[in-house]
């Protein structure tokens, strides 16, 4: 431990050494969040984050997510903690119910729908904290990004179109994450969502979508691989905009990369497989597909419905050097928001707490470093009856793949 100790934190960051923790690190400090205490479990990686980008002002701690003596040290004078460490489907709610004993509020950048289920199975859904999940970029800026587009002229949002990917270094602890989200549901076995599935007309419609390799996606530089999934959280975005149809393509780029997903489900079939094998492999072909390249990440969303002058069709992209830093984003708004107590108890996801215009003008605020977004309206002034968005051609059958979650990197493996 170093820097100021015995005192109150308004913020602990576990995982703070990370690339998701470090970025958020960097943003609650730009947001104008003193009092910031970083942990992770090694020593000198959190005490340089704390010099290097905190000028020294903050403490370090040293705290393994697995362990309960530590994390509850960890946890103990801090308003807020928030969770950037993983992987997700190993860690579970874990970091949230250490929090809550210690009487802290809860962030955590992934967490997803079993976190909330655990934790409401545990009695803790009438707990007198506030606890934010889902506050990061996939699941987090992919239902806030479309929430915000809805609300920018349209008075009936109903068709979309995803494409959500890029080209990025890859932590093993995502790729455990994926395989551990093929192998595990929520506490009542629900599923992260469905490969190939579509939103139609109120309800989830299996198959309807088709992968495809050698393709082309909107905005995306050469050619693609596609793969629809249709999540849980993508769902909820569906009910709460009214919409009609939801097409949503993860984008893969790196050839290497591509291989690898394509294994994926073979990896999750196999209880022998060793999940920190599975995410060198994936980490390998990511540095391979990075070679000679500039790392991104797009968000490419296109709305269209009805406006006041009749029919509107927008597209929102956003894009990013990394998917880390815009997690780090999200988490840091989310942690801002609670420690300002603009958020409720009890259990949400951030895409039901955060307001979507601050958080669209915090990343134009952060500048092209963290990202530039962009967003194109086209109005019509004839009626057009409003049918399903324009699908992507899907030339050949691809494997499909869950969606690639971005938003934890500090790992216990």
């Amino acid at each position: 431990m170093s820097g100021r100790t015995g005192r109150p934190a308004a913020v602990g960051i576990v995982g703070a050494s990370g690339m998701v923790g470090l970025a958020a690190v960097e943003q609650l400090r730009r947001l104008g969040v003193d009092d910031l205490r970083l942990g992770a479990r090694r020593a000198d990686l959190v005490r340089r984050a704390v010099d290097e980008v905190l000028g020294g002002r903050g403490e370090a701690h040293t705290v393994d997510a697995t362990d309960p003596a530590a994390l509850a040290r960890f946890c103990s004078g801090c308003q807020v903690v928030l969770n950037c460490a993983g992987p997700t489907y190993l860690l579970g709610d874990t970091v949230g119910v250490a929090a809550l004993a210690a009487g802290a509020h809860y962030v955590d950048v992934a967490g997803d729908d079993p976190v909330l289920e655990s934790m409401t199975g545990r009695g803790l859904a009438g707990t007198d904290r506030a606890v934010v999940v889902s506050a990061g970029t996939l699941p987090g800026l992919s239902s806030l990004l479309p929430r915000w587009l809805a609300a920018s002229g349209f008075t009936r949002p109903v068709g979309l179109t995803a494409h959500v990917g890029g080209i990025e270094p890859c932590s093993p602890v995502v790729a455990t994450d994926m395989l551990l989200s093929m192998r595990t549901g929520g506490v009542a076995g629900a599923a992260f969502g469905e490969p190939l599935a579509a939103w139609r007309d109120g309800a989830r419609r299996p198959r309807a979508l088709r992968a495809a390799q050698n393709t082309v996606a909107p905005h995306f530089p050469g050619p693609v691989a596609i793969t629809p999934f249709l999540s849980a959280e993508t769902e909820r975005l569906a009910w709460a905009l009214g919409l009609r149809s939801v097409d949503w393509y993860n984008v893969h780029p790196g050839p290497a990369v591509r291989t690898e997903l394509a294994r994926m489900p073979g990896y999750a079939a196999d209880p022998a497989t060793d999940p920190a094998q599975v995410g060198v492999r994936l980490r390998r072909a990511a540095d391979l597909d990075l070679h000679g390249r500039t790392p991104y990440y797009l968000m490419v969303f296109g709305l269209h419905g009805q406006s006041t002058g009749g029919h509107r069709t927008a597209t929102l992209v956003l894009r990013a050097p990394s998917s880390y830093r815009l997690t780090g984003l999200v988490g840091a708004l989310a942690a801002r928001a609670v420690l300002a107590a603009n958020v409720p108890p009890g259990l949400r996801a951030a895409c039901d707490v955060l307001d979507p215009g601050e958080v669209v003008d915090e990343i134009r605020a952060a500048g092209p470093d963290l990202g530039v977004l962009h967003i194109d309206h086209t109005d019509h002034a004839d009626h057009v009856e409003a049918g399903a968005p324009a699908r992507t051609a899907a030339a050949s059958q691809w494997p499909a793949a869950p969606a690639l979650s971005d938003d934890a990197e500090e790992g216990v493996l």
